[in-house]
Formats: C-alpha cells, sequence, structure tokens
C-alpha cells in the first residue's frame, strides 16, 4: 500500500492587537493547552507553545490534511471567540491581522522548542518589535514591510 510522508516542522509567532498585553499569567495558562487542542483538532500536533503578555510562540508538525492558512486561522478565530466570552473577562481582545511562519529544521526542533519555553526570560533584554526583525533578518524575508506588518 503506498504510503504519503510529511514532517515539516513550523515556528509560528502572532502577537495581540497592537501589543496590548491582554494574556496576563492567569489567561495565559488556559490559552496555551486551549490552543494546542485546536492545532491537534487539525492535524498539526504541538511541539511546543509559549506566550507571553502581548505575542505567542508555536512549534508544530504541520498537518498533511490543512492548509497552514486553515490552521492559523482556526488557532486565532477559537481563542478569540472564547477570550471574548464575559467570564473571560476580555471583551475588546483581539490577534493582529498578520502573523510570521517559519520552516524549521528536524536538527534545530530542541533549539527552538528551548527559545520557545524561555520567552518570559528572553524578553526582559529584547522587545517583540526586535524579535520579529532578528527573525527577518535570519530567515532573510525579503517580502517584509514593517509598515504593514504591525497592526
Amino acid at each position: 500500500m503506498p504510503q504519503s510522508i510529511a514532517q515539516v516542522y513550523i515556528h509560528l509567532i502572532f502577537r495581540t492587537k497592537n501589543g496590548y498585553p491582554f494574556l496576563n499569567k492567569n489567561i495565559r495558562k488556559r490559552l496555551n493547552p486551549y490552543m494546542a487542542a485546536i492545532m491537534k483538532a487539525y492535524e498539526a500536533p504541538v511541539i511546543e507553545i509559549n506566550s507571553v503578555s502581548d505575542h505567542i510562540h508555536i512549534l508544530f508538525r504541520m498537518s498533511k490534511k490543512y492548509l497552514l492558512s486553515k490552521v492559523i486561522e482556526e488557532v486565532k478565530k477559537q481563542p478569540s471567540r472564547w477570550l471574548k466570552e464575559p467570564e473571560q473577562g476580555l471583551l475588546k481582545f483581539a490577534w493582529q491581522n498578520g502573523y510570521a511562519a517559519f520552516s524549521v529544521s528536524s536538527s534545530k526542533l530542541e533549539a527552538v522548542r528551548n527559545y520557545i519555553k524561555n520567552q518570559e526570560k528572553h524578553h526582559q533584554d529584547i522587545t517583540f518589535e526586535q524579535e520579529i526583525e532578528e527573525f527577518m533578518q535570519w530567515y532573510k524575508v525579503e517580502e517584509y514591510d514593517p509598515s504593514y506588518f504591525w497592526d
């Protein structure tokens, strides 16, 4: 029987609208597993997920069945609805429109995983904007236009 094999890893990053610090520690404790469950439902299992007050990093294996854009749409849309429920207290919550998604080599998975685990410590020294600028340079992203990325 023929078999299709795909092992594509993605490092996904996106932030709250205008970088507003909506995500306190209590919300993050519930948000991260909720988002991981959504990813699993779209056959994109999470390897590592972590968030800080204004953005999130997700390392996952890409689904063979769903487009990247569909997985990202759902992992942003469903938590946004949940966070806007009255019991969550974030009626004005929103994610930025855009995102950054980078492919990750299997040989770099542990390094990226550790990077994501250490977000709070990392952001004591660097802003989210600086972090994204570094990623754009590291991955040599030519299409990046900062005037459109930050909303």
